[in-house]
């Protein structure tokens, strides 16, 4: 299973997404937006923390917002070593995401999971009509 390399190669695949941009957020550590929503960011504070899985320092950790708490377990239970979380996030609907050690199509699919929850209906149709329509049905 194939990782992802670094938070610029989520970048890229963020921008292509209609209305999205990077901007800082808390502590300056880099953000993904759309129409000002956060979605994901860089947990940069983390980078040199020790990881209790690895032993090793985290590097780049991904926080990505669920649709809600469930969806949380389900990642949680679902890939132990791509996914986690930290008493910060207790009680709120975000995971945690090792780069280097998440499937890359799952990523992508939970980024635009995430997108799709906060962008505006405008932005949507924008992605279906140059992307086609979304898995699931209409929008």
């Amino acid at each position: 299973m194939p990782g992802v390399s670094d938070f610029e190669q989520v970048r890229g695949w963020a921008l292509r997404l209609p209305e999205t941009s990077s901007t800082p957020s808390y502590g300056g550590a880099p953000a993904l937006r759309v129409n000002k929503r956060l979605f994901a960011r860089l947990r940069a504070e983390m980078a040199e923390d020790l990881d209790e899985l690895t032993g090793a320092p985290y590097g780049e950790v991904l926080m990505v917002r669920v649709a809600d708490l469930g969806e949380k377990e389900e990642l949680l239970a679902s890939d132990p070593r791509a996914f986690f979380t930290v008493p910060h996030y207790d009680g709120y609907p975000a995971v945690l995401v090792r780069l280097p050690l998440v499937d890359e199509q799952e990523l992508r699919e939970l980024l635009l999971d995430a997108w799709l929850r906060v962008a505006p209906k405008r932005a949507v149709r924008a992605y279906t009509e140059t992307s086609g329509p979304l898995p699931g049905g209409p929008v």
